[in-house]
């Protein structure tokens, strides 16, 4: 068993379509992406149609979720401004969905179960099993990390919202995140007002064959200067901010 994880794309399908193309040159039983799917990117119309095309099932994430909501439900105390430049992208973004398409989104699940074959199974999500809102990154206290994921350590865990490529044990099994297709960072910038983003989307591919487990990160680059044009003609509030994000505003 052959299986694909992707998540956090966040409206960039430059990206997707970069890891896309990448995956029609492997064989894989299954793509499952591990939600952030669409919010704060320039192109959450054009993700939704590949998700749907690919006929990849997506686990709700918590961007997700407030994209059609608009209720924030994360303890991070983020300041007026920002959250005043968040909801007039989240209304750009709702603006260019049909009500068709919010019901999709709509329809993504808290956790998904993909059986492996031998007794196993992977268990996806976003933040935890319990919360898409929950945050595990490698220095995540062992009692803390356990209270996320102790009582499924029966299942291979897989999830995403940190960002970050990461791969820790739990009992005789492990959990780890691909990472993100659509806003990969070093997560240790220093303080300022821009923070920098990598030309590059990230995933994993986890293989099972009887009892032999193969995990493999994957980084893949992607078409910066696309991406950058993408922005700029769609019309999304405060582009040019994203854009600086990249380094290459001035492209």
């Amino acid at each position: 068993m052959r299986v694909i994880v992707i998540s956090d794309m966040h409206g960039n399908c430059v990206a997707l379509d970069a890891v896309l193309a990448e995956i029609k040159q492997e064989t894989a039983d299954q793509i499952i992406c591990l939600g952030d799917a669409l919010q704060g990117g320039p192109q959450p119309v054009e993700v939704l149609q590949r998700l749907q095309a690919w006929q990849i099932p997506v686990v709700m994430g918590n961007a997700d979720a407030w994209l059609l909501s608009g209720e924030e439900t994360g303890k991070e105390q983020i300041p007026a401004e920002r959250l005043g430049q968040l909801e007039t992208v989240r209304q750009w973004t709702l603006a260019q969905l049909s009500e068709a398409d919010r019901a999709y989104i709509a329809g993504f699940r808290p956790t998904i179960e993909i059986p492996l074959g031998a007794n196993r199974s992977l268990l996806c999500f976003h933040g935890s099993p319990a919360s898409f809102d929950d945050l595990i990154f490698p220095y995540t206290p062992e009692e803390a990390f356990r209270g996320y994921l102790g009582a499924f350590s029966s299942s291979i865990l897989t999830g995403g919202h940190t960002h970050l490529q990461q791969l820790r044990r739990i009992d005789d099994s492990f959990f780890f995140n691909p990472g993100s297709i659509g806003v990969v960072y070093n997560h240790n910038q220093p303080d300022g007002p821009t923070i920098h983003l990598d030309g590059w989307a990230e995933y994993a591919v986890l293989t099972v064959t009887g009892q032999r487990i193969g995990l493999e990160f994957k980084r893949t680059p992607i078409d910066v200067a696309a991406l950058i044009r993408a922005y700029r003609e769609s019309g999304r509030p405060y582009a040019e901010k994203a854009i600086a994000e990249y380094g290459r505003g001035k492209q």
